[in-house]
């Protein structure tokens, strides 16, 4: 039977504050994230806090190993600690993904911020919409557009995905990277990137001075001592320099805890009807045309794109979109320029309503010239000439109600299917497609050969009427748990992917499937529809080709056999991007060459715009493939690994020993909240120790008057209908805030071993014996905070108990002595000393991992301040150089009028080497005051203020 005074110490232990360089000091935050944590990323979330000196740090760990949940944790943590002025920003494809994961594995508030919001925000009176309760996500471009709002917040944390996009930070040309560093100036930063180095070495120096720029000098000095360096050299001065801001684990090193599985890759031919070749010969040699009305230029680069992608998907796609473009036209015929923008609005609308990823590509392909003038009464007939061609294009689409691609999709599913169920895998499949339109029709196809039960939908809106129905069943079911979040974006999303793992056969999906949901209990997918994007392709088979998968995963491509284009392209994602065969997928260097992958899928478009034979497709194609071999330089593997690869044996036990801690931790808190939670509800629900859940049966309100719900609880994850218990379930808090009120008086405890049924070694030795303890805390704040309980205790004979034989006491039953008079029979002065000496190791153990930061710390300043000495060095040496040459050209010889001249020139060099030595003197006295600058402030942040609170005073006895 557990006491008060173990409940306060449970929950003391529950709620404190560990070094930010033990996985202590993340337990509750593993606790409560809803994900099986590897070590390495237990390992990457600590890099990451390891010294409060940093401004921040780069996850560079390969891809599938989970940045997303590295960050996860760092943001989880900051939240814990109320510092909730977090941006997120990434490609603007991923912003739904990460909403997603945050929410599902860590409970995270988020909110995506872009144009719509942010204006409807603006006119509510809000004056900073990025001044915001949740965690605010937005797109790199979105946030350049608006850094004047971004600087104006002080951040708690930026983290940055995909940030190899800042690599060229220090070219001018980069636009977006250097804004973004001015407007995140002084705010500590997390970059997550699979390719911190992909060419050259100065992508380094980008990337780095975007967090911290005293870890090099400068670009100059930076080239003198790196950049020349061949892949032979030794890096170990600069390898020294990216080991305390730059961290990367490799896919090779973690297999012992992931395991991963095959890709295997499968091409569905098929042959276009006569009359589907056509249509799409007529609507592609329109779109060539050099001057389109429907498209005019500040639409045309991006609607060309989206127009090709849904040619490509059926007929029933382009014959929505074509419909859309005779609207618009006849809409554009009213010369009212606001009526023009209101049909190329609605436009943009109905094609975003099919086409479901036209916003991100709207973000990503900026417009290429202001409105178009007003029409005149040429342009007006012209317009009506194009309307009737596409009304001609329209109705040869309506008529053709069969595609080939469609009919070939049977044959596909069925040599899929047989080939999983060859490797042992469900009967289950994905096939995505880019348009709303294909989908339905899909839907009806399949429905119509013998897989009417077996289809479930997913896509943007997700209202159908068999996902609603789907829906409201799945919150039938699942009343009064975890599972229901009452937001209903997230609710449908999870309904129907649980409706597919448990009654669907076939997942009919558009893009919006490719974020954010983890399909791993499916192994086939199929690209009905295949992006010309590769991040894309990556991002769908990560659905089903994950962390978890058992089985290996077929992946089905459709080829077009009458086209050369469509040929080459599948050749390209397929060899080039290694996409569909292999263990791992996409290499880190192809995604991270092509960046966002919209640039990549723009040069795609414009081979199909361009080119009218084969020949010139087979040339374009061969150019491009060129260009992307020069991108991805093989030549820097060697540098990649010196740099930033540590050796795999290091690597791996350093992991077993982080494992071996988070296990422990983990074990440890939930015994103590499992134990916490069966004294405080005791009688107010039945307990099941064998599944570590329990059942409350009676109602509690909290201080807010919020009603806490009855039900079933379960500690331990898994798939039980009910409540996940963790520290931040309301129940845990409210239990955690009723300790803190219980009042703890001076006692005597009888701790029970005899009878505990425990077999605790360290104890045996104070059987029988009596004693006094102390229990406090002692919160610590200097460069980081952090809490410590102290539990000091003694025995009547004055043998000391150490912190460990202390702690044990409390894992046995105890029982409060009656009527003893303990406030006048405790001396507290008999274990002031063993008190005092536990506190001083601790306060030593805070100084000597001071001391390593500030260590580290002053190396790289005073590496920085060598590094911007020799730059100022090198320039005068330069003028030197020039000096002797010129000197050496009047000892050889020269006319005098070339003497003349070149005095000219040395008198000049002269006056610049001058001026370079007093830009020299005053850059030093202004690095030396900087030094002094960082140790004033570092010496301010040394300065310890130590909190103490007494827990409780007991004697305590072991029989």
């Amino acid at each position: 039977m557990a006491t008060d005074y173990h409940a306060k110490l449970y929950a003391e232990e529950l709620l404190k504050r560990g070094p930010s360089d033990h996985v202590e000091s993340l337990t509750a935050i593993l606790m409560d994230s809803q994900v099986d944590l590897n070590p390495h990323q237990v390992d990457a979330a600590l890099f990451a806090f390891r010294s409060p000196l940093s401004k921040g740090v780069i996850l560079a760990d390969e891809v599938g190993l989970g940045k997303t949940i590295e960050a996860g944790i760092v943001l989880s943590q900051k939240w814990a600690e109320r510092k909730r002025k977090i941006l997120i920003i990434l490609p603007s494809n991923l912003r739904k993904q990460w909403q997603q994961e945050l929410w599902d594995k860590f409970g995270l508030p988020t909110q995506i911020l872009e144009t719509k919001n942010f204006n409807k925000s603006m006119k509510c009176g809000h004056k900073n919409p990025f001044e915001n309760d949740e965690i605010v996500i937005c797109s790199y471009q979105f946030a350049k557009n608006k850094s004047d709002f971004v600087r104006r917040v002080h951040w708690d944390l930026v983290v940055i995905d995909e940030a190899h996009r800042l690599r060229n930070v220090y070219k001018p040309s980069n636009v977006i990277a250097r804004e973004l560093k001015s407007a995140l100036e002084g705010c500590p930063k997390l970059l997550l990137t699979a390719t911190p180095l992909q060419n050259s070495l100065l992508e380094l120096y980008g990337l780095v001075s975007f967090i911290d720029e005293m870890v090099f000098g400068d670009k100059k000095s930076f080239q003198e001592q790196f950049v020349r360096l061949s892949p032979g050299s030794n890096f170990d001065d600069l390898k020294h320099r990216l080991q305390p801001i730059c961290k990367r684990t490799l896919r090779r090193q973690v297999t012992e805890y992931i395991r991963f599985t095959e890709r295997i890759a499968q091409t569905q031919e098929f042959i276009p009807t006569k009359e589907e070749k056509q249509l799409y010969e007529m609507v592609s040699t329109y779109l060539q045309r050099p001057n389109l009305y429907a498209l005019p230029p500040s639409q045309r680069s991006l609607m060309t794109l989206v127009l090709r992608k849904l040619l490509a998907s059926s007929t029933f796609a382009i014959a929505g979109a074509l419909d859309s473009l005779i609207k618009k036209l006849e809409k554009q015929l009213d010369c009212s320029s606001k009526r023009k923008k209101d049909s190329d609005e609605e436009f943009i609308e109905e094609i975003g309503n099919d086409f479901e990823t036209l916003g991100e590509l709207e973000e990503e392909i900026e417009s290429d010239l202001d409105d178009e003038p007003a029409l005149n009464d040429y342009d007006r007939e012209a317009i009506l000439e194009e309307i009737q061609e596409l009304k001609v294009f329209y109705d040869r689409a309506v008529l053709i109600t069969n595609n080939a691609k469609g009919k070939s999709l049977l044959q596909a599913l069925s040599i899929g299917f047989e080939k999983i169920n060859e490797l042992g895998g469900a009967q289950k499949a994905i096939i995505f497609t880019e348009s709303k339109r294909t989908q339905n029709y899909l839907v009806q196809l399949l429905s119509e050969n013998g897989y009417i039960d077996d289809i479930v939908l997913f896509n943007g809106d997700n209202n159908d009427p068999k996902s609603t129905q789907i829906y409201n069943n799945w919150k039938k079911q699942n009343e009064g748990s975890d599972k229901i979040t009452g937001l209903r974006s997230a609710d449908i999303r999870a309904a129907l992917v649980d409706h597919f793992r448990e009654d669907a056969k076939i997942m009919i999906a558009t893009e919006a499937a490719s974020e954010g949901i983890n399909l791993q209990f499916c192994s086939l997918v199929v690209n009905y529809d295949l992006p010309w994007n590769p991040q894309r392709i990556e991002q769908r088979i990560g659905r089903c080709h994950r962390y978890g998968q058992k089985y290996d995963v077929v992946v089905v491509n459709f080829i077009n056999k009458e086209n050369a284009a469509d040929q080459r392209v599948y050749q390209l994602l397929s060899e080039k991007f290694r996409l569909f065969n292999g263990v791992f997928g996409a290499s880190d260097e192809v995604l991270g060459a092509i960046e966002s992958g919209v640039d990549f899928e723009k040069r795609i478009a414009e081979i199909y715009q361009q080119c009218r034979t084969s020949d010139e497709i087979q040339t374009s194609f061969d150019q491009l493939q060129q260009e992307l071999s020069v991108e991805i330089d093989e030549n820097m593997q060697t540098t990649r690994q010196k740099l930033l690869e540590n050796f795999d044996n290091e690597v791996t036990e350093k992991l077993k020993v982080y494992n071996k801690q988070t296990n422990l931790c983990l074990n440890k808190y939930e015994v103590l909240l499992w134990e916490l939670t069966k004294y405080m509800l005791y009688g107010m629900a039945d307990f099941n120790d064998s599944q570590m859940s329990f059942t409350l049966h009676e109602s509690i309100q909290d201080d807010s008057g919020k009603e806490i719900p009855t039900g079933l609880y379960f500690l331990k994850r898994g798939n039980q209908s009910g409540h996940c218990y963790r520290i931040n379930n309301p129940l845990a808090q409210w239990i955690l805030d009723e300790v803190e009120k219980i009042d703890l008086p001076k006692a005597a405890i009888v701790f029970d071993y005899t009878n505990s049924g425990k077999n605790i070694a360290i104890l045996d030795p104070v059987i029988g014996k009596s004693g006094t303890l102390i229990a406090s805390k002692m919160a610590i704040e200097s460069l980081d905070k952090e809490e410590h309980i102290i539990l000091a205790g003694i025995c009547d004979d004055e043998t000391k108990l150490d912190a460990d034989q202390a702690r044990r006491l409390f894992n046995l039953p105890g029982i409060v002595k009656q009527n003893t008079n303990t406030e006048t029979e405790i001396d507290e002065s008999v274990i002031a000393n063993v008190y005092e000496i536990q506190k001083q190791e601790i306060l030593t153990q805070i100084d000597a991992r001071n001391e390593k930061y500030f260590d580290e710390e002053m190396d790289k300043l005073t590496r920085w301040a060598d590094d911007k000495r020799k730059s100022l060095k090198g320039t005068m040496k330069d003028i030197e150089s020039e000096k002797t040459k010129l000197n050496a050209e009047i000892r050889s010889g020269v006319s005098f009028q070339e003497k003349v001249q070149i005095q000219k020139q040395l008198r000049a060099l002269e006056k610049k080497y001058d001026d370079a030595w007093r830009e020299y003197d005053e850059d030093a006295r202004k690095i030396d005051k900087q030094k002094e600058s960082f140790l004033d402030e570092v010496e301010a942040k040394l300065v310890q203020e130590i909190r103490e609170e007494k827990l409780f005073v007991i004697r305590w006895e072991v029989v």
